[in-house]
């Protein structure tokens, strides 16, 4: 039902006695608040990012399913820590101030697209696939950072006490300073966003965002490289909950065999997609990098300490 006609088939006082609860994305909830406001719809509240981690936090909590990352003792040991944030020239400008952390280190993905410079740090120095972020969009930044600051590998147990990690220019983690110390006194592997459920599934979301030829082409691309993971992909892809955004932290070695496996199986379902990469721009191989995300993590959770984190959207 239309609000107009919902606002004249009620009286004032019972308006009065409704809430509203407005959970959709943060950027338009203030045009809906005026709206509400403007059919006499006054009692209202926002499902902001941070309501919304602390809902997942508990649901999580009771299923016992996804590990809430607070819920970790607090350690003594504070490691070395480096988390990118991807921004590009097309971004609009936030309308909340906002102070980095002091680990925290923007980088312009698709830099090799334009000319204009928002970042000290750019994608397409050193070792880089930044003309592809039209269809990567900010896993470029991921592939900088695997290329140029995770293929130097030292001692094991070095890489073990550094994490690193890809967050988003409106969307990241936001850690405590008692959450930093509980990364390597309780050994995570990985932090990732609380995974958003999809009714029925996540295959149906997806379905919006790619093409069944996409699908195939990644489903072939696994079948070819990693043909353990193509026998769970559908499997994966019939459960509701989906890691969206490519947002990650985690140990350096991590971080670095994800990538490892990550980037050729989309090299590969770039060259099979129809038509190919390199003649569209679609942000469709970010898409699959999702997937893949939740398909590898999802997988590997018996054998990796994975929690999962609020991720905070920035408006």
């Amino acid at each position: 039902m239309e609000l107009a006609s919902l606002s004249e088939e009620m009286t004032d006082e019972e308006k009065k006695n409704i809430e509203i609860l407005i959970a959709t994305p943060e950027n338009v909830q203030p045009e809906i608040e005026e709206e509400l406001e403007n059919f006499g719809f006054h009692f209202h509240r926002r499902l902001d990012s941070r309501y919304w981690a602390e809902l997942m936090k508990m649901f999580h909590l009771k299923l016992d399913h996804f590990l809430p990352f607070s819920v970790l003792p607090v350690g003594y040991n504070k490691p070395f820590v480096r988390i990118y944030m991807a921004k590009s020239h097309k971004d609009r400008p936030l309308k909340q101030g906002v102070m980095l952390p002091e680990y925290v280190f923007p980088i312009q993905v698709g830099a090799d697209n334009c000319n204009t410079r928002i970042a000290d740090l750019l994608d397409n120095k050193g070792e880089n696939i930044s003309y592809k972020n039209g269809n990567y969009s900010e896993l470029t930044g991921l592939y900088w950072i695997w290329k140029n600051k995770l293929c130097c590998k030292g001692t094991g147990d070095g890489d073990n006490r550094q994490y690193y990690g890809l967050v988003q220019y409106r969307r990241m983690f936001d850690f405590s300073a008692d959450d930093l110390l509980r990364l390597a006194d309780n050994d995570v592997d990985v932090v990732l966003p609380y995974p958003m459920p999809y009714e029925p599934n996540i295959h149906a979301h997806h379905e919006r965002y790619l093409k069944e030829a996409d699908w195939n082409a990644l489903l072939a691309a696994l079948k070819e490289l990693q043909p353990e993971y193509a026998d769970a992909f559908s499997e994966i892809l019939e459960q509701q909950y989906f890691y969206n955004y490519n947002i990650i932290l985690a140990k350096k070695i991590v971080l670095r065999e994800y990538c490892e496996w990550l980037f050729p199986i989309l090299e590969r379902a770039e060259e099979l997609s129809v038509p190919r990469g390199n003649e569209r721009r679609d942000r469709y191989i970010g898409y699959m990098g999702e997937t893949l995300e939740t398909l590898y993590f999802v997988k590997k959770s018996k054998c990796l300490n994975i929690v999962h984190a609020e991720c905070r959207l920035i408006v």
